[in-house]
């Protein structure tokens, strides 16, 4: 089965586009504004997608400890599931701007 995929990057400055921009035109890959792409991805089943991808990246891409990847997708339950397959997530650019004060760090 196919799956649609966004899959949003960040590489840094040195990181391995051409390794990245490879492997989303052999996906045939649509560009979707600044580091992200869409694509349908062939898998077998959502438990494995993940890891499958990940294992597929590794294969064709070049990483650093700073490199970031993070995929979108649609879950067999029907909802909308995002996760960073490498790096984590970082303090938003905007933090700050807004005129609401928050209590919180949690996410909920």
């Amino acid at each position: 089965m196919k799956k649609a995929i966004w899959l949003s990057y960040d590489l840094g400055v040195k990181g391995d586009y051409e390794g990245l921009y490879a492997w989303l035109d052999d996906l045939e890959a649509k560009e979707c504004g600044d580091s992200l792409a869409f694509f349908n991805y062939e898998i077998d089943n959502d438990e494995n997608l993940i890891e499958k991808i990940k294992e597929d990246i590794k294969n064709n891409i070049s990483l650093t400890k700073r490199d970031r990847v993070y995929i979108i997708f649609k879950s067999s339950e029907k909802k909308l599931k995002g996760k960073f397959i490498f790096g984590k997530r970082k303090s938003a650019p905007w933090t700050g701007y807004g005129t609401k004060s928050t209590e919180s760090d949690e996410d909920y």
